[in-house]
């Protein structure tokens, strides 16, 4: 299902200039497009619109450690509850975080790399509130996490 991920500022990297009243389509693991609402609703007339308080943006890269949990898949939904869906390799080690990491979409990266809403890019976006908290994460597309 095509989805629209709205917000009121939307950046297509996080030093990047600001789109006013904007979003992001998803559709699948892609991104589709990104500009105005407007515009998007227009090319996209069946798409559902999900609007989210604060800036959105791309997913982050988480770069140490890996939050303390009890399992592997609590240690990475960690992770995407801070608005990340990547991890770096060298604190992704163990089989069964590899593991773990492949089955919820999680990249394990080399190296950290410049994070970008890229047209046709893989759909991993980030949404955060005016304090820095990240209110949603989309990672390969699916909505993973939601403050309530």
């Amino acid at each position: 299902m095509l989805t629209i991920h709205a917000a009121d500022e939307v950046r297509r990297a996080w030093d990047g200039e600001p789109l006013k009243d904007a979003g992001v389509a998803v559709e699948g693991d892609r991104v589709a497009g990104v500009g105005p609402l407007d515009e998007l609703r227009e090319r996209f007339p069946g798409a559902r619109v999900r609007h989210w308080p604060g800036v959105l943006g791309p997913a982050l890269v988480h770069e140490g450690p890996l939050p303390e949990a009890p399992s592997p898949r609590e240690r990475l939904h960690a992770v995407l509850k801070s608005g990340a869906t990547a991890v770096l390799a060298e604190f992704a080690d163990a089989p069964d975080l590899r593991t773990a990491a492949s089955r919820n979409d999680i990249a394990v990266l080399p190296r950290t790399k410049k994070a970008a809403i890229a047209d046709t890019g893989r759909a991993d976006l980030a949404v955060f509130d005016e304090d820095g908290a990240c209110v949603a994460t989309v990672c390969a597309g699916r909505l993973v996490h939601r403050r309530r």
